[in-house]
């Protein structure tokens, strides 16, 4: 991989958050927070009737992003802040960009800007990723 300062990382994309896998994730967390399924309580909050996708899943669209890109062993570290939700029904968008390179133990490690857009252009999640790219490159 030929991964150069300045790059954009493939862009990746799910077109439609669903409530349905909102509540199978909210299932299988055992999440009992109903604003990833009660839609009578997001209107109460003042959501207006809109479902939250779980942090987690929203930090995972940026994992495949970063996955397709740089490959399954890739990554080596992630932290990222969450400063808007992803509600259902939205489109959201995983992009990033090479901020440096650098060399270690005989590896090219890539540190990236990384963020999820949501279809409005409000950032849902942002951070920085570690990836060691792969041979070759």
């Amino acid at each position: 991989m030929n991964a150069e300062v300045g790059d954009h990382i493939p862009e990746w994309t799910l077109e439609r958050v669903t409530a349905e896998r909102m509540r199978t994730v909210a299932a299988i967390f055992r999440d009992p927070n109903p604003v990833h399924w009660d839609r009578e309580f997001s209107e109460r909050v003042g959501l207006a009737g809109h479902l939250v996708n779980q942090s987690p899943v929203n930090l995972g669209y940026v994992v495949n992003m970063l996955l397709a890109w740089a490959g399954p062993t890739s990554l080596r570290r992630l932290r990222v802040e969450f400063p808007a939700p992803v509600l259902d029904g939205d489109r959201v968008t995983a992009g990033g960009v090479v901020k440096s390179i650098r060399s270690e133990a005989g590896r090219r490690l890539a540190e990236c800007e990384v963020w999820l857009d949501r279809q409005d252009g409000q950032r849902a999640v942002q951070g920085i990723a570690v990836l060691v790219l792969p041979e070759g490159g």
